[in-house]
């Protein structure tokens, strides 16, 4: 998930945990139907871990965003049950944007879009380092 202060883009793997898949951009209400929603998701698709994005500085250091992904990521731990993994997500709205961009994408287009393919990226990197260090471990 890229945890916005008035969307959240969300993402899903194939069953192979192999490729990620933007899923939808979901525009906040507030914290108890944002948590039902995404609990709506994880009974839906049977979903077994999340993987949030955690917004920090250019140079890693918290910000004031990093504090609010934080309390919603607690959120979902007390509520959902299930494991979440947080990812450094630098740079990933703006390799969606380009993305976008390049597709010929209308800013509003974009501003539709930008959240779930940045969701995306994140959850592939996770998958990517994920089975990278499975086959380091199948090496062995």
């Amino acid at each position: 998930m890229d945890i916005g202060d008035k969307r959240i883009g969300i993402a899903v793997s194939d069953p192979f945990n192999t490729y990620s898949l933007p899923v939808e951009t979901y525009h906040r209400k507030n914290l108890k139907t944002d948590l039902a929603k995404i609990e709506g998701y994880v009974k839906e698709r049977c979903v077994t871990a999340l993987v949030c994005g955690l917004p920090v500085n250019f140079d890693g250091t918290p910000s004031i965003q990093t504090q609010k992904a934080l309390f919603f990521i607690e959120k979902l731990k007390e509520n959902l049950g299930v494991e979440v993994f947080t990812v450094d997500e630098r740079c990933t709205t703006c390799e969606a944007e380009e993305v976008l961009i390049s597709q010929g994408k209308s800013r509003e287009e974009r501003k539709g879009l930008v959240d779930s393919l940045a969701a995306a990226s994140i959850l592939q990197g996770f998958l990517n380092e994920k089975n990278k260090n499975n086959n380091k471990t199948d090496n062995k």
